[in-house]
């Protein structure tokens, strides 16, 4: 009986630290995913506004993304 409680609560630790780990990692990946997600919204945003006063350049600058040669 001893030995069955002792197994147990091994088995429970090492699950326990595996758990830890996968959902400590699962953090990492939520987190630098949703810095990527921040970070495309606020180019959105600068893109918007350059949309809304200088059109010509928003078309540059849309154009060097795609990696089409401008016609100047």
């Amino acid at each position: 009986m001893f030995r069955s409680i002792l197994g147990f609560a091994v088995f429970a630790v090492v699950a326990f630290l595996g758990l830890k780990l996968v959902l400590g990692l699962f953090g990492v990946v939520l987190g630098l995913a949703m810095t990527l997600l921040v970070w495309a919204a606020i180019g959105f945003m600068c893109y918007l506004v350059i949309r809304l006063v200088s059109p010509s350049t928003a078309d540059k600058i849309r154009d060097m993304i795609k990696r089409r040669p401008s016609d100047a």
